[in-house]
Order: C-alpha cells, then sequence, then structure tokens
C-alpha cells in the first residue's frame, strides 16, 4: 500500500470510528436533556412493549411465553430484550412486546386487559400516536390532537389505578420529514401529538425518550432514508437507535 493508498485509507477509518462512537453520544445528550431519569429494573421483573407497527415489527401473536424470539418482533423491543438477557442473565428478566400494526390510542384501550394489565408489568414502555395523526390524512379517522391526549390520559389513569407501583416509559411519536410518507402535510399538527405525549410523561412521571430529537439528530451521521424507509418505521439501523435509547432509560 502506497503512502497516499495508507493516507486514505486511515482517513476512513477515523471517519468510520467517529461516526460509530457519534450515535451513543447522540442519544446519551438527548436522553440526558430529559433530566437525566432512569428507571430501575429488578429482579425477576416483567417488562411489556406497547403500541403500533414500530413495536410490532412482524411479531408473532400467538407466541405467548417471556423472552420468545418471534414474540418479540423483529425491532426495539427484541434488540433491548438481547442486550439485558446477556448483560443480566442472573436476573430473570422477563420481556413481552404487545405492540400491534395500525394501532391508536383507544385500539389500546381495547384490548389493555388482556395484552397489559393481566401480565402485571413492572415496567410499561409505550409508544403511539403516529397512527392518531397519519390516518386523519386519508379521512379514515377523524380523531384529534386533543382526543390522542384524551384517549392516552385516560389510559394511562386506568394502568396507574390497577397497577400502582409499574413504572412507566413513555416514547416520543416521531416522523421524518422529506421520506415518502412525511411531508409538509403533517406540519404543524403532528407537533400537537408529539407535545400532548411529553405532557402526560410529565402527569404520570414517566421516563420520556425524546425520539424525535434522536432521529433528527443521527441525520448528522447518515441520511433520512437511512434511518427509516418511509419517515416512519424504523430501519434495522432506526431500531438499534431506539433500542440504544430506551437502554440508556434504565439501570
Amino acid at each position: 500500500m502506497n503512502s497516499s493508498n495508507r493516507r486514505n485509507f486511515l482517513k476512513n477509518v477515523s471517519m468510520g470510528t467517529l461516526a460509530a462512537v457519534s450515535i451513543p453520544n447522540i442519544v446519551s445528550a438527548a436522553v440526558s436533556a430529559e433530566k437525566g431519569k432512569k428507571l430501575t429494573l429488578k429482579k425477576e421483573g416483567v417488562i411489556l412493549f406497547q403500541g403500533d407497527s414500530i413495536t410490532d415489527v412482524g411479531r408473532k401473536r400467538d407466541a405467548m411465553d417471556a423472552n420468545n424470539g418471534a414474540a418479540l418482533g423483529g425491532g426495539y423491543p427484541h434488540l433491548v430484550a438481547a442486550n439485558l438477557l446477556l448483560k443480566r442473565a442472573g436476573d430473570n428478566l422477563k420481556f413481552y412486546n404487545k405492540g400491534i400494526s395500525g394501532n391508536k390510542v383507544f385500539q389500546l384501550a381495547d384490548r389493555w386487559d388482556a395484552d397489559c394489565l393481566q401480565l402485571k408489568p413492572d415496567v410499561l414502555s409505550i409508544l403511539v400516536g403516529v397512527n392518531d395523526f397519519w390516518h386523519t390524512l386519508n379521512g379514515n379517522y377523524k380523531g384529534t390532537s386533543k382526543v390522542y391526549r384524551d384517549d392516552f390520559d385516560k389510559l394511562l389513569d386506568r394502568t396507574k389505578q390497577a397497577l400502582p407501583d409499574v413504572q412507566l416509559i413513555i416514547g416520543e411519536p416521531y416522523a421524518v420529514k422529506g421520506v415518502k410518507a412525511v411531508d409538509d402535510k403533517w406540519y404543524p399538527t403532528f407537533n400537537e401529538y408529539r407535545a400532548a405525549a411529553r405532557e402526560l410523561a410529565d402527569k404520570y412521571k414517566a421516563v420520556f425518550i425524546p425520539y424525535q430529537a434522536i432521529y433528527d439528530k443521527a441525520l448528522q451521521t447518515a441520511p433520512a432514508a437511512y434511518w427509516t424507509p418511509d419517515g416512519v418505521h424504523p430501519s434495522i439501523a432506526g431500531a438499534q437507535l431506539m433500542a440504544e435509547a430506551w437502554l440508556q432509560c434504565v439501570k
């Protein structure tokens, strides 16, 4: 390898290393900005993921056992579970994913007894809201940001009434503009849904994951389509980005 090629090789390696280490730093900075609050996972703890297609990601719905790879789907819940089951092998943690593609808050509420309360989670992670807005664009749903907030508020209150000790994680609904499905029609209305999720996280003393800020910052290292092929659903890299954020919210 001549000196010129060597310099180019070292430069490329250096740039690749910089990009690799910058993502955890981006996530850490965004999560730290949310007052640095973290949840404590206890031994024998039950962790439940709830939401829509971003959480579902093709999970096998007739697989009921905890820590079942097929039941956890192919997204961030699977990546979170794999990480923690490896690092905390002696803690007997139990992970479930009950996200369903297309769901809005009222549809979570319809199945909440069976898909949440009966599982008695110690940690409940909810990411919902994108469909509550997105489905209004095609005229198939007449909800508003107020309906979203009110429905979500009732769901969280119902949950705390039944499970007063449950620890909550609320993910921010996000959308990456300029990628297929996400365009100017989303704004500024979609921002109201993001604000509502943050407000409810404060009200119920939940850990809030600022997914929008995390995706926005990630665009500094790779283009939008790298993280999400349609502006909403994460790529493999996007799923890992979200898992990294989730993991930084627990201890």
